[in-house]
């Protein structure tokens, strides 16, 4: 736990850990306390089974026995019918982000381990996911302002349970392991007929830190060029050169674009690889198109990205003349009319 503290200079006294009650998120917490840093163990109750409440006591428990500071979180409100896991999952990560940012807990730390890396690996190739998505899981990401920290990726669950069993804990089983409507556990049950053929999570896992080394490379490449040909007009909108974009590598233009999308969209995640080279792939006159909850413009010989304007509001001269009174840097920038919408909309205040 020291090594990845010290190669992903994780310099934080106090780390948030999610812990369910499963052996992997228990031992996370453990360890990360083993360690020499201060833990804030949370368990968020979804509501969804009768069980959780039962459950999350548990760790409570387990966490005073430890002299660990815990606290339950609870997902309020009106539950989706379709699309649940994805939802319970999002709730989950707002719920532990937002108790960081309240408390200015910088680092929350996951529990994802290797066979978690295995199973999303053959995910993402069901899915025909490109470098990026076939690196895996990150070890170090950030979402929302905070710092995600993953540990244990290079740790195989079965070390996780023997260390607990040590301590003499126990740990709890999600049902929803065994539940075959969801594709992850059905690659879970899938993975020992791929060990009789010498692919085993381990090397899965291993497959996916190769290419993330690949994609590090390329992350480098993207920030090259958006560091020397991408102008930011103050988080609210970018430009560059069309031209300049297109002649870049393909999977390093994508990434460009996608990176820029989710950034004004304030999106987490990026559009779909095919919609991206759609884009990238227009002839010279293209003139602009929405995308992740951006609007994409050609005007005054550059590629502009503003956010989605739903609100279809107005923007007069004399509204622009009072804004760029109190931002005098605009006035005579030469921008086009929805850049200077999308600036007073999100400034004007």
């Amino acid at each position: 736990m020291k090594e990845f503290f010290a190669k992903y200079k994780i310099d934080e006294d106090v780390i948030a850990v999610g812990v369910s009650g499963g052996a992997d998120s228990l031992a996370l917490a453990l360890l990360i306390q083993k360690a020499g840093k201060k833990v804030v163990a949370l368990t968020v109750n979804h509501g969804l089974r009768k069980e959780a409440q039962d459950e999350a006591e548990y760790v409570a428990k387990i966490m005073a026995k430890n002299k660990i500071e815990h606290h339950i979180l609870f997902w309020q409100g009106k539950k989706p019918k379709k699309g649940i896991e994805e939802a319970a999952r999002e709730a989950r990560y707002n719920l532990l982000f937002d108790f960081c940012r309240q408390n200015n807990i910088k680092v929350l730390a996951t529990g994802h381990h290797m066979r978690d890396q295995a199973e999303t690996f053959l995910l993402r190739l069901a899915r025909g996911s490109g470098v990026f998505g076939l690196s895996g899981i990150l070890p170090v990401s950030e979402r929302q302002g905070i710092k995600i920290i993953r540990p244990l990726l290079n740790m195989h669950p079965d070390e996780m349970k023997k260390f607990l069993l040590n301590q003499g804990i126990k740990w709890v089983e999600d049902p929803m392991n065994g539940n075959e409507d969801f594709l992850r556990v059905k690659i879970r049950k899938f993975l020992p007929e791929l060990v009789k053929i010498g692919i085993d999570e381990k090397r899965l896992a291993l497959t996916a830190a190769t290419l993330l080394k690949t994609r590090e490379f390329i992350q480098k490449e993207v920030n090259k060029f958006v560091n020397a040909y991408v102008r930011n007009w103050d988080n609210v909108a970018v430009s560059l050169s069309w031209q300049k974009l297109k002649s870049l590598d393909l999977e390093i233009s994508r990434r460009v674009l996608s990176e820029l999308i989710c950034r004004i969209g304030n999106e987490d995640y990026a559009p779909k690889a095919e919609e991206l080279e759609r884009v990238l792939t227009e002839d010279d006159d293209f003139k602009g198109c929405t995308l992740g909850k951006c609007e994409l413009l050609w005007a005054a010989k550059r590629l502009w990205i503003i956010p989605q304007d739903e609100t279809n509001e107005l923007m007069s001269k004399s509204c622009w003349d009072s804004f760029v009174e109190v931002h005098p840097q605009y006035k005579n920038a030469g921008l086009p009319y929805k850049v200077r919408r999308a600036l007073w909309q999100n400034l004007k205040d």
